[in-house]
């Protein structure tokens, strides 16, 4: 018999363990039943863990730009796909009674979503402290007072309650997103499953990536941490409802409005649309989701599907398939690379579902209830058998709103769309449902029916089954919340789940003032004096403002003809004197847009091999006044962003670009984007320069 381990919390830079005697609560092998480690917060001070976050954590994340935060992210995300660590991590989470391929959804599936966030917030985000959130805003008449948003980090940390189904993943998908904002995070996993969020922590930590106070673990309960939380601080919260609505009602958390974020209980739904009877390839994918989402994580999933809605002519082929489906299944011990779903994480929660089922029967009849145990003693171990019910009363609230957290699911006869939707309602709002059909016609109606009860919908149809990550897998793409019994919350969601923990602040003042809080150009900010070209410039050297006027240049007849004839654009607006006029946007003959930028960017293109490496795209284009023939153009370029590109050898930078024409009105505006080389030597740059003379005149 192995010796029982005591848990230990990471608070304030170091490990501790609860004082000698302490009980605790213990956690059990989930399939064998031995008791395999105790955990007890006693003796932590919650005062100092959130101190230390406050004051030792936060400013050191606050120091990093968001892509220095994202680059430590992928090294935590690169670690954890490492072969031993994933050896290592698989082996604890066994005991959990997860399948291996349950701990690749965990474990793999968390170190994805560290990666992911990474790659999106050096895509999506500045290589600065803060980013802005939309355009500016013009204030007054002569543009010298503007406004912008910004997002800045809170000064607080993001308290983690998570619950026990996902031990690595659950964690990970909150901390991703309050680190790359810079908000330090502290966790507190379930009990049940927190000897496997420990053993991850503690490989993290251990290997000295991530800065001091930005990630602290909590082992236990979280004593009076909530009754020291401030306004900077928030709270998210991954659990049963009745556990969110006390927490969300916690004194505290009101009077000082904490951010709180819920996801909740969901009766998350599969719906077959009429059409994608028995024979159809959807039918077959319904059929096949609803017993992958019954068996995978033992059906401990907020996501797993609850009820399966099938229209009433074909209930009894429905049912007959997914018990065929569920009989196929091989149940018992994770250890045997062949068993397809594992225990529950606990007794009582093995408990809970037998509970569960007991109210469902009351309004359904148990179609499959049983299965063949594979080298497991099930009442030893926490394991339930696979159960399909079918609703004998589908008015049943029963039905609707009872959660059976295992691998229990409810087939659900509907009578027409309408009644499908109303039915899936009932649900109280929930994180996802899948809807199954070819009929393009009614899968909207039935998504647009449903659509405002869930956080996120999945329509499958043959076209893209394959490429489908499935009905029960959130991606850090896309929100993972949804309204009412669900929460009410949203995590992740891209740079959606960043912001959350960032403050929107709107900023008044001249442009000047406003350029230097941002980091990025606004229109009218002063110019720097020029230095030459700025196309002759290297990262460094450029600086922000800094601008050309370029010379002029007029547009003729023969320039819109020519370019006419090469492009094959014969609009009528170029070529027709007559159509032109009777236009009543152009009255008579214009450049194309087109025409105007390819004679703009001849216009300040520096034509010598440079810094300035090539030219990606064109942001904010927008025409303002038609260019006419006899029209005399000049550009206005200045630079409006850098952001640095780590390890490449170059970065971005965004010019912010203005065609003026012959009268100082505004023909055409937008941003040139460019990728320009570091000084030589600087962030992996050759050190032989690209150019022979990059600060000289072109």
């Amino acid at each position: 018999m192995s010796v029982m381990r005591i848990l230990e919390s990471h608070v304030a830079g170091v490990w501790s363990a609860p004082p000698v005697g302490t009980e605790g609560r213990p956690i059990r092998n989930a399939v064998t039943g031995e008791a395999i480690s105790v955990v007890s917060s006693e003796g932590v001070d919650m005062g100092a863990v959130l101190a230390h976050a406050r004051t030792v954590g936060g400013p050191a994340l606050r120091e990093m730009t968001f892509h220095e935060r994202s680059l430590l992210l992928k090294a935590v995300g690169q670690l954890l796909l490492s072969p031993e660590v994933k050896e290592e991590l698989y082996a604890v989470s066994r005991t959990t009674g997860a399948t291996d391929a349950d701990s690749w959804i965990d474990i793999d599936g968390g170190a994805g979503v560290l990666l992911t966030y990474s790659s999106k917030s050096r895509k999506e985000l500045p290589n600065a402290k803060v980013a802005l959130d939309g355009a500016p805003e013009v204030l007054s008449r002569d543009g010298s007072f503007l406004a912008a948003h910004i997002h800045s980090p809170r000064r607080g940390a993001f308290v983690h309650i998570n619950a026990f189904n996902f031990p690595v993943w659950g964690m990970l998908e909150k901390f991703a997103p309050s680190f790359i904002a810079g908000v330090p995070s502290i966790v507190k996993p379930a009990s049940q499953t927190a000897h496997l969020t420990e053993a991850a922590v503690r490989i993290i930590l251990e290997a000295g990536i991530l800065p001091e106070g930005s990630l602290q673990l909590i082992c236990g309960g979280v004593g009076d941490l909530l009754d020291r939380l401030d306004a900077q601080d928030a709270v998210g919260f991954t659990g049963s409802a009745t556990t969110a609505r006390m927490l969300r009602a916690h004194p505290n958390v009101i009077d000082n409005a904490v951010r709180f974020t819920a996801e909740a209980d969901s009766i998350n739904s599969a719906v077959l649309a009429p059409s994608s009877g028995p024979g159809t390839p959807e039918f077959d994918l319904f059929v096949a989701e609803v017993v992958k989402e019954m068996s995978t994580k033992a059906g401990q999933k907020c996501t797993a599907i609850r009820r399966a809605f099938v229209p009433a002519v074909y209930a009894d082929a429905a049912s007959e398939a997914l018990a065929e489906a569920i009989t196929a299944l091989r149940v018992g011990d994770p250890n045997d690379e062949s068993v397809t779903m594992g225990a529950l994480a606990s007794h009582e929660q093995r408990d809970e579902v037998a509970r569960s089922v007991e109210t469902l029967r009351s309004a359904a009849e148990v179609v499959v209830d049983s299965c063949e145990w594979h080298g497991v003693d099930p009442e030893v171990g926490a394991f339930h058998a696979p159960t399909l019910l079918r609703a004998t009363d589908v008015d049943a609230p029963v039905i609707h709103d009872t959660e059976a957290f295992g691998p229990v699911a409810t087939l659900v006869p509907y009578d027409g769309i309408d009644h499908a939707v109303e039915l899936v309602g009932r649900g109280g709002g929930s994180l996802v449902a899948s809807v199954y059909g070819a009929d393009t016609v009614e899968v909207a109606e039935i998504t647009t029916g449903i659509a405002a009860d869930h956080g996120r919908v999945l329509v499958v149809d043959t076209t893209m089954a394959k490429a489908s990550t499935g009905h029960g897998s959130p991606l850090p793409h896309l929100v993972h919340g949804g309204p009412g019994r669900a929460g009410g919350g949203e995590e992740m969601g891209g740079m959606r789940g960043v912001f959350h923990h960032m403050q929107r602040t709107a900023i008044q003042g001249s442009p000047d003032a406003l350029t230097a809080i941002t980091g990025e150009y606004m229109p009218g900010a002063s110019v720097a004096e020029q230095k030459g070209h700025p196309f002759r410039l290297d990262f460094e050297t450029l600086e922000v403002g800094d601008s050309v006027t370029t010379g002029s240049r007029i547009i003729t007849r023969q320039d819109i003809e020519d370019f006419a004839h090469w492009t094959g654009d014969t609009f009528y607006a170029h070529m027709d004197e007559d159509a032109a006029a009777r236009s009543p946007i152009f009255g008579g003959i214009v450049a194309h847009g087109y025409l105007v930028l390819s004679i703009a960017a001849g216009l300040f293109v520096d034509p010598d091999e440079g810094p300035v490496l090539a030219n990606y795209g064109i942001d904010r284009l927008r025409f303002a006044t038609p260019t006419r023939p006899g029209d005399e153009i000049h550009v206005v370029l200045t630079c409006k962003r850098k952001t640095l590109l780590a390890g490449r050898g170059y970065g971005e930078v965004a010019w912010a670009t203005q065609v003026i024409n012959q009268n100082g009105e505004l023909a055409a505006t937008y941003d040139v984007l460019t990728m320009v080389a570091n000084a030589p030597g600087v962030n992996g740059a050759p050190e032989t320069p690209i150019s022979h003379d990059p600060a000289g005149a072109s």
